[in-house]
């Protein structure tokens, strides 16, 4: 067990991270962290802290790259030996509170959302193809390729889009780019930080601190049982809003067609947009695909956003978004000195991918997969936890939320099942402002776990919760 005393000064202008480097850079110079020692992982040090993996991150980042670290594969970021003969100590620390980050736990059941069904990747075909890949065109794929993207890569997605999701574009609207996150970066720069943004609240917590790190004025929209409210949208004088229509992150629900005609309504004045982000619209286990916002778009408002981590591999980093003509002029006009951000070898493999077929047939073998995960998830649920838990959010995606009446937090719900190795996650960091008045809520997702882990994983939650 690490001890950790820091008490960031949020007063202060320094950034989060500078804080967090300085700590970790003084009690290593002092010796109060050891040589050898493990330092907690960013997951665990963020939810500790408070803070974002994303700020961590790039401390831990500023430690590697002055030496204080080093970092060993699969195992974690270790303190190096160093000579502190050669170090000046102050005695000004920061005020401080304790706060313990306890090791890493080695969970029997993680039900992360962010996990997939690796067991069923193509690992042969994709590693043929990339080889075919590194001998075509004289390695040509070496070399910078097209801002926007490989030709190849982004035709096959337009072609995709439009037959699964009704998106109606041309492959010289679509700029690939590594993680939407990356993606919000560009979306700023092209309609501006002089706007002012929206998104749902409660929303994935990385998209919005991707806005604020754009320094934009950012407001959060609550939402009723079909998605964003529209009256509040109006009422933010918002002229951008991020929504998550095929599957609201986190509570799931999908927007009805009337919600989705208001809501390009609301766009319809000049200089607005919608940011619909569809980040795991192939799986559907209810009903027939709703068609995609912008499919239904007459105005060119909607700029699509879309991923291969859910459906593919999280790992290969590729992601898209679809422009309507009044951004992508001004994209062309201002923003290809950006050169592109995913490797063209990648961009090559997956477009071979998908123009021979691979790609549908891997999606439709994942829905089944997920399909019956699923189902193992909600009937272990149900047979399990009966009426003290109230699933939400199960129409589609590759998570639920499980909303238990037990009288018991959400920290102690996490705690408990921690203490059984089961692993569940918070909602209220998706939250913004003041959560509502309701029982507490845990995210649950199912796409890494086989059959078998998930029913083990809600029986022992069953036994821990005590219901």
């Amino acid at each position: 067990m690490l001890e950790i005393t820091l008490d960031f000064d949020h007063g202060s202008g320094e950034p989060l991270y500078i804080q967090l480097y300085n700590f970790f850079k003084k009690d290593i110079q002092t010796g109060k962290i050891e040589p050898g020692e493990k330092l907690p992982s960013k997951r665990k040090l963020s939810h500790y802290l408070g803070i974002s993996q994303n700020t961590v991150e790039t401390a831990y980042d500023q430690l590697l790259a002055e030496g204080y670290v080093e970092s060993e594969e699969r195992k974690g970021i270790y303190v190096k030996e160093l000579n502190r003969d050669l170090f000046l100590h102050s005695n000004n620390a920061p005020k401080s509170t304790k706060v313990l980050v306890e090791e890493i736990v080695q969970y029997e059941v993680d039900f992360s959302h962010g996990e997939i069904a690796l067991e069923h990747f193509p690992h042969s075909i994709w590693r043929r193809l990339t080889i075919q890949s590194l001998y075509e065109e004289e390695s040509s794929y070496f070399l910078n390729g097209e801002p926007q993207g490989e030709l190849p890569l982004r035709e096959a997605i337009a072609k995709y889009l439009y037959q699964s999701r009704g998106v109606r574009c041309s492959a010289n609207q679509i700029i690939i780019g590594a993680g939407t996150q990356y993606l919000i970066g560009v979306l700023t720069m092209i309609i501006g930080r002089d706007a002012i943004y929206s998104m749902e609240d409660p929303g994935f917590h990385r998209t919005r601190e991707a806005f604020k790190d754009q320094g934009v004025t950012l407001r959060s929209i609550p939402l009723d049982q079909d998605g964003v409210d529209i009256k509040h949208l109006f009422s933010s004088k918002a002229n951008v809003t991020y929504v998550t229509p095929s599957h609201q992150f986190p509570n799931g629900m999908v927007m009805p067609i009337i919600r989705r005609m208001e809501l390009l309504k609301w766009a319809e004045e000049d200089g607005r947009y919608i940011i619909e982000d569809d980040y795991d619209g192939e799986f559907r286990y209810k009903g027939k695909p709703i068609p995609s916002l912008q499919g239904l778009d007459r105005n060119g408002k909607v700029i699509y956003l879309g991923t291969f981590s859910k459906s593919l591999i999280p790992s290969i980093r590729i992601s898209f978004m679809v422009l309507p003509s009044s951004l992508l002029e001004k994209y062309k006009s201002h923003f290809t000195i950006y050169k592109q951000t995913v490797s063209r070898l990648h961009q090559h493999t997956l477009s071979q991918f998908m123009i021979n077929g691979h790609w549908e047939r891997h999606l439709n073998k994942m829905r089944t997969v997920y399909r019956k995960k699923q189902t193992a998830l909600v009937q272990s649920i149900e047979k399990y936890m009966g009426q003290q838990a109230t699933i939400i959010g199960d129409d589609a995606g590759l998570h639920i939320l499980l909303s238990v009446q037990n009288q018991l937090s959400e920290k102690e719900l996490i705690e408990r099942a921690k203490a059984y190795k089961v692993q569940v996650y918070p909602t209220s960091v998706y939250y913004e402002n003041n959560q509502p008045d309701r029982e507490p809520m845990v995210l649950l997702g199912f796409g890494g776990l086989t059959e078998e882990q998930i029913k083990h994983g809600i029986r022992l939650l069953k036994e821990v919760w005590a219901i």
